[in-house]
Order: C-alpha cells, then structure tokens, then sequence
C-alpha cells in the first residue's frame, strides 16, 4: 500500500454529501495536488472493476492483452485450456515485463528481461542459470494473480483480490434492459485510439457527465441530439445521460434512435449510438494529465458500406474529442488559479458531476475512517 501523508482538504465540510440545491463542488486541491495523484491509485482505482479491453482480443489460447490499472501493469490471458486469467505483469525476479505489446499471442510468458518462463496459469516454469541459488523454490515463485470478469464482451479486472470485490454483473444491473434492442455482446472491435489530454482525470470525468457545455463547446452535437430532451439518470455505480436524435441529417446514417452515454465509476465510459459503441478508459497520468482510450466496436466491422461509416464515424468523434480536450485543459488551468477553490451545480444540468463527486467523497472518506479512526 502506498502510504498517504495528510490528504488535502480531507476536512468532514469538503466529505460530506450535501443535497445538490446546497451542495458545493469538490475543492480545487482535489484536482491539483500531486499527493492525490497516489491516493487516487490507492484507494479509487484499486478499489475498483477497472475496463482493460475486448474479450475477442483474447480469444485463443495463448493470446493477450495488456493494461495499466491503478499505475500497475497488467496481463489478462487466455489459457491452454481455455479459461481467462489476469496477473501482474511483473516477472518475480527483478520486476521486468512479461509482455510489452498491447495484444498478442504466445505458448508461454517470458520475461522481457532476463527470461524466466511462466506457463499460461501463471506458474514459474524455466529459470535460466540458476543452478547455484539455495533455498529457492519455483512454487513460490508464481506471478500475482488479479482478479478478472467479463460483460458482455468486456473484460474487467480488479486489483484488490483480497477483500470482498463487488460482483461486475451486480455493477451493471439494469444497463442490457436498458439500452434494448441495442446488444453489445454482438458489436465487434474496429479501432483504438489514444489521447493524451492536460487536465486531472477527474477534470475530464466531470467534463463527460454534462450536457451543460454542448451548445458552447460541441454545436455541432446539438444537431445530433435533441439538447431540449437531454437527461440524466442516476444509479448505485453508474449513471446515464440520454437523448432522443433531432431527426436532422447526422453522421450514423438514420435520424431516429438515440444516444445512451454511461459512466461508470470512476474511469469507464459507454458511448452507445445505433449500430456502434465507444468506450473510454480514463487513466491518470500525473495530477494534472490522463490518457484517454477510446475503443471503437460496430455490428459490421467489413462492407464497404460499413467501412466508411466507421471512418465517418471516428473523425465525427476525433473532433469532438479535440473540443473536449481543449476546453478541459483551460479547465485545468483556471482550477489552479488562486481566484477558484469551490463552485455549484446546476441541479438540471449537472446531475451526473453531482453524483460522480459524491461518490469520490465516500471513497476519500474511507481514508480518514481507517486512517483516523
């Protein structure tokens, strides 16, 4: 556990949840102290079912995935006998990697460093000249396990194996009903893509959680959706913000259907529009950067017809994200200014931002709770 020295702005005002009419927003600190950069390693992401990928990119036998969870590195594979497990991808003799690449596929783990062999369960198989150490057994010796669960399709894992980890499925109760007769066990991966952006992951996550800013920041999107029907709903993990299309021409091809955006906590995004989903993994960086991956899946990943859509498609969302990132940079910097600490919440407009805060001052009060006593 890392350790945690005095959090900023830990005080009982800043971590309790008042109603949204009264309630102030979290402090500034909270997005621009390096010290919670760790903390939010600690007690948020580890704490947490973190999105590392597409189970069809670990389909086969032998094939991989790599992450970073909570600042760790991770690999989720797929066994000889078929079955999934996810460990740290840390070799135990002096913490080099197993795998390097993103996705592939191997009949054995290697470390990249000095070449101790893990079979695909996880098990310390070859250790090359070691003939001469006492004491040393290989049983020992195995990688560290993570747990790992999937949703339709995605693969999820969690870091704190050792206590009592909340079931996925309980965590995305009601979403499948929802969404009907959409079915994201059918879309396939097209694409993934990278954005490195200059703001707190949390800058970012309030950000995604409003309409708010559309007819400022994305007009363009007030084409798509209609912003006059625009809402958010609110549930134990997650949230959803929902709007019914215009009926204006747009880049998905029909103008009916609707636009389904769930965040779950604290880092998962599910965009899901007819025949395409998107999602996002928030990754913090440092106190002041996160990376943005965005994964692109459609119900036909090969027609002609399909593939300009898809192209369409991820330029339409490349811009939205080059707004996104901008605005959330000049965000960042107004937040460190010494003229902001706290501000208030539109009780229309900013349900989802309200619910996401909330839901970091129940983890940040934990801290004081087992720290303090």
């Amino acid at each position: 556990m890392r350790s945690i020295a005095d959090p900023p702005d830990f005080t009982l005002e800043n971590l309790t949840e008042a109603p949204i009419e009264r309630s102030e927003t979290i402090p500034s600190s909270w997005y621009t102290d390096p010290r919670m950069h760790e903390i939010d390693f600690e007690w948020i992401f580890a704490r947490t079912w973190q999105a590392v990928g597409h189970v069809s990119r670990a389909q086969n036998p032998g094939e991989y995935i790599t992450a970073t969870v909570g600042g760790n590195p991770i690999i989720v594979v797929r066994g000889k006998e078929n079955e999934l497990r996810a460990f740290f991808n840390v070799c135990r003799h002096r913490g080099g990697p197993l795998a390097i690449d993103e996705h592939g596929t191997c009949n054995a783990l290697q470390c990249k460093y000095h070449g101790w062999t893990y079979l695909l369960d996880g098990s310390l198989r070859g250790v090359p000249k070691w003939d001469r150490v006492d004491l040393f057994d290989k049983k020992d010796y195995g990688l560290v396990p993570v747990a790992v669960d999937r949703w339709e399709g995605l693969l999820f894992v969690h870091l704190n194996s050792a206590a009592r980890i909340p079931v996925l499925q309980s965590t995305m109760e009601g979403i499948v009903d929802r969404i009907a007769p959409h079915s994201l066990a059918t879309k396939k991966f097209s694409r993934r893509v990278f954005y490195d952006v200059n703001c707190n992951w949390k800058v970012y996550v309030d950000n995604y959680l409003e309409g708010y800013h559309l007819p400022h920041v994305h007009p363009e999107l007030c084409n798509l959706l209609d912003y006059q029907q625009y809402v958010t709903e609110t549930h134990e993990r997650y949230s959803l913000q929902y709007s019914p299309f215009t009926g204006k021409n747009n880049v998905y091809g029909s103008r009916e259907g609707a636009a389904f955006y769930y965040f779950l906590f604290p880092n998962f995004m599910l965009n899901i529009l007819p025949g395409r989903l998107q999602t996002n993994i928030v990754l913090p960086l440092s106190h002041n950067r996160c990376r943005i991956i965005f994964d692109y899946y459609y119900d036909d990943i090969a027609s002609p017809g399909a593939l300009r859509l898809i192209e369409n498609d991820i330029a339409y969302s490349d811009k939205i994200q080059q707004e996104d990132m901008e605005i959330c940079g000049h965000v960042q910097h107004g937040i460190e200014s010494v003229a902001y600490d706290k501000g208030r919440f539109s009780v229309e407009m900013e349900q989802g931002v309200y619910h996401f805060q909330c839901m970091l001052k129940k983890a940040y009060r934990q801290i004081v709770e087992q720290t303090h006593g």
